[in-house]
């Protein structure tokens, strides 16, 4: 076991990275209104899409495997996840200037945080310590692999099929994600 010794390269150290990231967006879309809360939910949701996707196929399988109690941490994770999968879902069809927005949005917040920070306790820091760095390094190369495939932000005057791959809700984003990932894209 011992501690590990963080490179900087490994998986660990990349998702905790995106985290932060990602609770920096929720700050962007509460700070801005109109067009510009629109972009920064769009980039939000595309991040998490990406991030999640990336969990669900390469993280949370190893953790699964690795840790005693793998199957417990990764379902209590996947319940979470689902339930933010459905908060999105629903502010998706609200206006974005609106109470309602605002209200639901700043209580997802305190749910992604509060999963994320489960997640980095109880599955990265362990997933860490369990197995060997260059092990770790290959995971943040898929992990990497995936975000090159689905774009976490769309690059101005750059129009791809892989560019354009995760606009739409959240879900289809997700399931492109997931293609992308799979090879099917």
């Amino acid at each position: 076991m011992g501690t590990m010794i963080n490179s900087g390269n490994d998986v660990v150290t990349f998702l905790k990275e995106q985290h932060r990231q990602v609770k920096a967006l929720f700050e962007k879309v509460i700070s801005a209104r109109g067009e510009e809360r629109s972009k920064a939910f769009y980039s939000l949701r595309r991040m998490l899409a990406v991030h999640e996707t990336a969990e669900e196929e390469i993280v949370h399988p190893a953790a699964r495997r690795a840790l005693p109690d793998g199957e417990a941490v990764i379902s209590a994770r996947l319940r979470e996840e689902n339930e933010a999968k459905k908060v999105l879902t629903e502010l998706e069809s609200m206006d974005i200037d609106s109470i309602q927005f605002e209200t639901t949005f700043r209580t997802l917040q305190t749910s992604v945080i509060a999963h994320a920070e489960s997640e980095e306790r109880e599955e990265f820091e362990r997933l860490g310590n369990q197995l060997d760095p260059a092990r770790l390094a290959r995971m943040r190369k898929a992990v990497e692999l995936a975000e090159a495939i689905a774009p976490t932000r769309p690059h101005a005057g750059v129009e791809s099929a892989m560019a354009n791959m995760l606009v739409g809700p959240f879900a289809a984003m997700l399931d492109r994600s997931r293609d992308a990932l799979s090879g099917k894209a």
